[in-house]
């Protein structure tokens, strides 16, 4: 049987079936190129690129080898998302030479100091939820030779001033006159006041506006059988010191003394118990009675008397006149006390011996105390001696109507 046979074209060979559907190569690529330039290994990449590509996005019908498609293009997805990130659309080239751009280094704005300013009594004021100082620290700035200025953060001991304070005529004038010096003194700061019985709106409102962090505290002691006002409302203080372990330098300071900044300065430099001479001033008396340590340096080596009925005390000193370490309070074994007793004023000794009886239980002698300022030759604080007990002042230091005698303006 005759056999018909015709010649087929090459395109015709390469003919394929690619999932259902009929492709024709060109008979081109299969030809040698030309140009010697290109490598012989460019249509073999071709091809199997094309092939990737075809199996990746061709569909099939198929149930073999489907999660194998779903990894190949989530692959080829991340390789192109790759290659995108690496390589942006456009990017921007400056010049350096443009005038526009000056190398010059500026002053900082004017507004940095009230910035500054805000930064300083943010942290002045932050308290945690138990009343603790969370911050002590404090902002300073350092200006250089070029003009700019380094905010650094200078770590200080924190003061704990305790006042008691009660219902009077000059009440408001001393605490004012007491908080603004405080408002002075470089953070931290931490004044508690002490009131008997109850909290009155009067000296809340005094403290609110002094600007000072405080805690406003209420002695429970009834005050009928309280020989001394002042030991119970200190002992009260000294009670949430302890149990709130605050750490600090405790210093009592009547609402009624005068106290120079300097005396705050030299507070943070005590270690453990300073002392120094209190300049005490009794008009009523027409005299200046000088009380306090007589120092060699830092070590005290003597006292300052000049009250007959006061020299069997152990140690002269006015209440305004010493300070502590508060760890003495809570921390017994760091200081090395003999007992773990709480340390408190006593109201059961006689007028002017509380504050020997009370330093007793802070040092054994001198050599535990330190003179300070070195020397102990500045008077940094005043005693007063004011009776303003029955001096008559309205409610609220509010005036709710006119005075009697009114003179009509002009």
């Amino acid at each position: 049987m005759a056999s018909f046979r015709r010649t087929l074209s090459p395109a015709y060979h390469d003919r394929q079936y690619l999932n259902g559907a009929f492709s024709v190569s060109s008979p081109s690529h299969k030809l040698p190129s030309s140009n010697a330039k290109y490598s012989p290994l460019l249509p073999v990449l071709t091809a199997a690129f094309r092939k990737l590509v075809g199996g990746v996005f061709v569909r099939r019908y198929g149930r073999k080898g489907q999660w194998r498609r779903a990894v190949y293009r989530c692959l080829l997805c991340f390789f192109v998302g790759f290659l995108l990130g690496m390589f942006p659309f456009g990017h921007v080239v400056e010049d350096i030479r443009s005038p526009d751009i000056s190398f010059e280094v500026k002053p900082p704005p004017q507004h940095a100091d009230a910035q500054l300013v805000r930064e300083d009594r943010f942290l002045r004021n932050r308290v945690d939820d138990e009343g603790l100082v969370v911050d002590p620290v404090s902002l300073s700035t350092e200006k250089h030779s070029l003009g700019t200025e380094r905010f650094d953060f200078v770590s200080r001991k924190q003061l704990i001033v305790v006042t008691p304070t009660y219902g009077r005529a000059f009440q408001a004038y001393f605490l004012n006159r007491l908080g603004q010096v405080l408002r002075l003194v470089p953070p931290p700061v931490l004044w508690v006041v002490v009131e008997m019985n109850a909290a009155s709106m009067e000296t809340a409102e005094v403290l609110r506006k002094t600007g000072v962090m405080y805690r406003h505290l209420v002695c429970a002691k009834n005050s009928t059988d309280v020989k001394d006002r002042g030991v119970h409302q200190r002992n009260t203080a000294l009670e949430h010191i302890e149990r709130h372990r605050l750490d600090g330098i405790v210093y009592f300071a009547d609402d009624d003394n005068v106290y120079s900044l300097e005396l705050f300065d030299t507070l943070r430099d005590i270690s453990r118990f300073g002392t120094w001479p209190v300049a005490m001033l009794a008009p009523s008396k027409n005299k200046a009675i000088l009380e306090g340590p007589v120092c060699n340096a830092s070590q005290v080596i003597g006292w300052h008397t000049n009250e007959k009925s006061k020299r069997l005390r152990r140690f002269h000193v006015d209440m305004s006149g010493f300070a502590f370490n508060s760890t003495i309070l809570w921390d017994p074994k760091r200081w090395r006390r003999p007992t773990s007793i709480a340390i408190r004023q006593l109201d059961t000794v006689k007028e002017g011996f509380q504050e020997t009886t009370f330093i007793e239980q802070l040092v054994e002698d001198e050599s535990q105390m330190e003179g300070s300022p070195p020397g102990c030759s500045k008077i940094l604080n005043w005693h007063l001696h004011l009776g303003t007990h029955n001096i008559v002042y309205p409610k609220g230091w509010m005036l709710q109507k006119n005075l009697d005698a009114v003179i009509p303006v002009k």
